[in-house]
C-alpha cells in the first residue's frame, strides 16, 4: 500500500485516520503493527482486506489493486485469498464449530468444505468439540475455531486484529502459537494489529502506527 489517506467525519469536523501511511510486507512474512488505541490500526486492516476503501493512495496485494475491483469481485478476492481473524471471534451463535469452520467453503461451493473443516479443527485440537455452539465453548476454544475459520480456505493473507486481546496469558500463548505454526505451514502471509508485546515479538518485522503514519521499529 503507498500513499494511503483516510479520514472520518465527526460533528466537530473531519478527522484524519492515516495520512500519507505506505506499507511494504514481502509475501510469506510475518508483521506486527502497534501503536496506541485510536491510531487506526483496525482501520488499516479494514483497509487491507477490501472492506473499507481510501480516501486516496494505491493497496496492492499481490498483483491485484484493490482499488479496480468493484463490490462483488472484492467479495470473491476474500472468499479465496483472504483470512480474517477478530478479536470479538465473530462466530455465528446458531451453527456449531463445525458449522462455522464449513461456512466459508459452503460459501465458495466447495464439495469438500465438511472434510477440510474437520482436518482444520482436528489441526487446532478441537476434534472433539465439532458439534459445540460458540456458547458453549470457552474464549480459547472460541479464538480456536476463529482460526480454523480463517485458515481453512489456505488464503495468502492472513489479517488478525488482536487475536489474543480476550485471553488469559496461558490460553493466550497456546493459540498465539497454533497460529504460528499453522501460519508456517500454510506460507501466508500474516499481518496482525497487536498491543501485546508477546505477539509482536513473534513477528518478523514490526511498524508503529501513530498520528496517521507508520514507522519502523
Amino acid at each position: 500500500m503507498s500513499d494511503i489517506h483516510l479520514a472520518y467525519p465527526t460533528e466537530s469536523g473531519t478527522v484524519s485516520v492515516l495520512n500519507n501511511a505506505s506499507l511494504t510486507v514481502p509475501p510469506g512474512e510475518t508483521l506486527a503493527i502497534t501503536g496506541p488505541s485510536g491510531s487506526g490500526k483496525t482501520s488499516l486492516l479494514l483497509l487491507l482486506s477490501g472492506l473499507q476503501r481510501p480516501d486516496r493512495g494505491e493497496i496492492l496485494v499481490g498483483s491485484r489493486r484493490l482499488g479496480d475491483m468493484d463490490s462483488n469481485t472484492l467479495a470473491d478476492w476474500r472468499s479465496e485469498h483472504l483470512g480474517i481473524i477478530f478479536q470479538s471471534f465473530h462466530l455465528l451463535p446458531g451453527l456449531t464449530a463445525l458449522g462455522n469452520v464449513s461456512l466459508p467453503l459452503e460459501i465458495a461451493g466447495q464439495g469438500s468444505a465438511r472434510e477440510q473443516a474437520l482436518a482444520m479443527l482436528d489441526a487446532v485440537g478441537l476434534s472433539h468439540r465439532l458439534q459445540h455452539y460458540p456458547g458453549q465453548l470457552s474464549g480459547g476454544e472460541q479464538q480456536r475455531v476463529a482460526i480454523a475459520r480463517a485458515l481453512v480456505h489456505q488464503p495468502s493473507l492472513l489479517l488478525g486484529d488482536e487475536p489474543t486481546g480476550n485471553l488469559d496469558q496461558e490460553t493466550g500463548e497456546k493459540v498465539l502459537s497454533l497460529l504460528f505454526d499453522l501460519h508456517k505451514e500454510s506460507r501466508s502471509t500474516l499481518i496482525l494489529v497487536t498491543h501485546d508485546e508477546r505477539v509482536a515479538g513473534r513477528c518478523q518485522h514490526r511498524v508503529r502506527m501513530e498520528g496517521g503514519r507508520l514507522y519502523d521499529v
